[in-house]
């Protein structure tokens, strides 16, 4: 496809990073019992764990990407003006070559922006229909009053699959939805690029055309994540014919050009802190444009440092480089690859955030009810030190009757933070997952001992059913000895 595909004379794929590593940080990988210390510490919670017990972060791909050379230079040169900044006017800049945006709206990061586009166009018992949910973002819709509806297509969830879109919009139910609650009660049509509780799933430029030909027909406008959009336009080029031939830009721009709203955390698009809104529409930016100084900061920084801002205006442009985009496809398609090959469940086609263990799977003996998900992050901090995220039934609230909501699938997310992580350091995750896959008969379910009522995987507190660590540390010392 391109020159970032790389082929080895032995015809084995292995994903080549095209950067050296200039500054390193020194990581810490604890002892198994301490391992089981800290964990029990955390609530049994991936995200209560401290950073100094955790040896391979993969919790995330927000806000631990590393950054280039030329986005630590341009830090340098930042103009500190609270208003009026010549580091916003370059960001503005590379927002209107990149994204082919005219207005801009700066946040502090994507959450931020999802609050002001909800706060701006949800109303009571509205629906927003999407591909897929993110928490945040159906939070904050929820809080302005409406609902998500998610019209995802029939291969969306299936784990093992071969679909080259699975974050596509079905177009059939999309309009079945609009003639069921009428247009006037739908807002907006979100669409995600790289649909993050699903795998980090792509849409296609050809899905997206058919969604914005159902917009027009009812009036409606249509918004779009740009968070993952990098990895969204290397799928599209990779696996979409028409534009096998066209540049990262040039999917870009048509990717942008059909949406009304674009919005973004540069957590992840830039590897930068921050975020932002952009549009061509004056009316749609006046709309949202009073809130920013409300709730983040004055319209040229938007509660974001200038040196962030001026390292989001490099990480933009940096973007368009296909070298950029592709090394987190790549080492995740490795490891999903080496995984589904020894025939432990993870979601297929790999993705563009991370790669997905299908806990229900691999924990097949833990009910939801049990939080499989939630337990097998656990066990594999417990064996590997490496933090992934659950993304299952954790990750939903409860009902208004305080009843569990089961989620569609119960994943377990090792994110790929961009060129962060070593092909050695990927090639342990897999030894790892591979032990525990072996051993799944010993890992147990959990159930909370503290839980917060909205978002509660963020700060909820676990904890096991049974004994299940004491017998699966048992095991590991067995196989391992004194090897952490």
């Amino acid at each position: 496809m391109s020159e970032t595909m790389i082929k080895f004379a032995s015809g084995e794929y292995v994903p080549l990073e095209m950067h050296k590593v200039k500054v390193v940080q020194k990581l810490n990988l604890l002892p198994i019992d301490q391992r089981l210390a800290a964990v029990e510490g955390a609530g049994f919670n991936s995200f209560l764990l401290q950073n100094r017990d955790v040896f391979l972060d993969m919790l995330t791909d927000s806000g631990t990407n590393a950054m280039s050379d030329q986005q630590m230079a341009s830090m340098q040169v930042a103009d500190d003006a609270y208003a009026g900044s010549e580091s916003f006017a370059r960001l503005q800049e590379a927002v209107a070559e990149v994204f082919g945006q005219k207005y801009f709206l700066p946040v502090h990061q994507g959450r931020a922006a999802e609050h002001i586009i909800s706060q701006a166009f949800v109303k009571n018992n509205t629906v927003v229909p999407m591909n897929y949910h993110f928490t945040t973002t159906k939070a904050h819709i929820e809080l302005a009053g409406g609902k998500v509806a998610e019209i995802f297509t029939d291969e969306a969830l299936k784990i093992k699959s071969d679909a080259p879109f699975k974050g596509n919009i079905d177009i059939a139910k999309l309009r079945a939805l609009i003639a069921k609650v009428g247009r006037e009660n739908i807002p907006y049509i979100r669409l995600e690029a790289g649909t993050n509780l699903i795998g980090g799933q792509p849409f296609s430029i050809a899905n997206m055309r058919e969604v914005r030909k159902v917009a027009d027909e009812h009036g409606l406008m249509i918004v779009l994540d740009l968070s993952l959009i990098g990895e969204n336009v290397y799928f599209v080029k990779l696996r979409e014919e028409e534009f096998m031939d066209k540049s990262i830009h040039e999917i870009l721009l048509a990717m942008c050009e059909l949406a009304d709203i674009c919005y973004f955390s540069s957590r992840k698009v830039s590897c930068t802190r921050g975020g932002g809104i952009a549009t061509n529409n004056k009316d749609l930016y006046l709309a949202m444009r009073d809130m920013v100084p409300l709730f983040e900061g004055f319209l040229t920084y938007g509660g974001m440092s200038v040196r962030e801002i001026e390292a989001m205006a490099v990480g933009l442009r940096e973007t368009l480089d296909e070298t950029v985009i592709s090394h987190s496809p790549q080492f995740i398609k490795f490891l999903v690859d080496a995984l589904d090959s020894k025939g432990i469940p993870v979601v297929t086609p790999a993705g563009g955030l991370g790669c997905h263990l299908d806990a229900m799977g691999f924990l097949p003996h833990v009910p939801q009810t049990k939080y499989p998900a939630g337990a097998l992050a656990a066990a594999l901090y417990i064996v590997s030190g490496v933090r992934g995220m659950e993304r299952g039934t954790i990750s939903m609230d409860r009902d208004e009757d305080g009843n569990d909501v089961p989620s569609d699938v119960e994943l377990l997310r090792l994110a790929f933070p961009r060129r962060v992580f070593t092909l050695s350091q990927i090639k342990f995750v897999e030894d790892r997952v591979n032990w525990l896959y072996e051993n799944r008969q010993l890992v147990g379910g959990l159930q909370f001992v503290e839980e917060p009522k909205v978002l509660r995987f963020f700060l909820g507190r676990l904890a096991p059913t049974s004994d299940w660590t004491s017998r699966l540390i048992a095991r590991f010392k067995e196989d391992f000895g004194s090897s952490l």
